[in-house]
């Protein structure tokens, strides 16, 4: 009895050990093709996911990561394919790019999504970073288990909100290059901190 409790606690040592290590980050840029996502001032939620997913993917290769992104150009890719790319892998973290929108047009924030206990951590991880360097108002991390991205995905995975694209003041700096970088930053450096 005793030999048993040894081996579970070694088997749960070793796994809480290992529960932020991971070698690859599947990058989702939300929405494309003919989901455009939100649109707002002819802004379209589907570009701006998918130019900070390529900014982010670009960061976290350049820290020897390897990434894979479930698109890589403006076409439609369905909910469960992007989950099916990601549970290919080992090792690995998922992360969803969005944009927010809101009929009421004053909100604004950033906020990010979770399914699990590691993706909690997760998300908090990068949304605390993305609140402190982006300056922006913390709408917190939040169950996201309705998400199909996120209940479907067999491996640490959250769902980041990168700003409300139906605010004014938010829109226009969402559409700029240097918040898409900022960003990028952001989100990389919750990850790199996770690990």
């Amino acid at each position: 009895m005793n030999l048993l409790r040894i081996i579970l606690f070694i088997a749960l040592s070793s796994s809480l050990l290992s529960a932020g290590s991971f070698k690859r980050v599947v990058i989702d840029p939300g929405h494309g093709g003919k989901d455009k996502g939100a649109i707002w001032g002819g802004v379209r939620e589907s570009d701006l996911n998918l130019k900070v997913a390529n900014k982010l993917a670009n960061i976290l290769r350049a820290n020897g990561l390897d990434v894979t992104l479930t698109r890589n150009s403006d076409h439609y890719v369905s909910l469960s394919r992007r989950a099916e790319l990601s549970n290919r892998y080992r090792d690995t973290i998922f992360v969803s790019i969005h944009f927010n929108a809101s009929t009421h047009t004053y909100v604004r924030g950033v906020e990010t999504f979770y399914a699990s206990s590691s993706g909690k951590r997760l998300a908090d991880s990068i949304q605390s970073r993305m609140v402190q360097r982006l300056n922006l108002k913390n709408r917190r991390i939040r169950l996201g288990s309705q998400y199909a991205v996120l209940n479907k995905t067999n491996c640490t995975a959250v769902l980041v909100e990168c700003g409300y694209i139906s605010n004014w003041t938010e829109r226009q700096n969402c559409n700029r290059s240097w918040y898409q970088s900022l960003t990028a930053s952001a989100i990389a450096d919750g990850i790199l901190h996770y690990r």
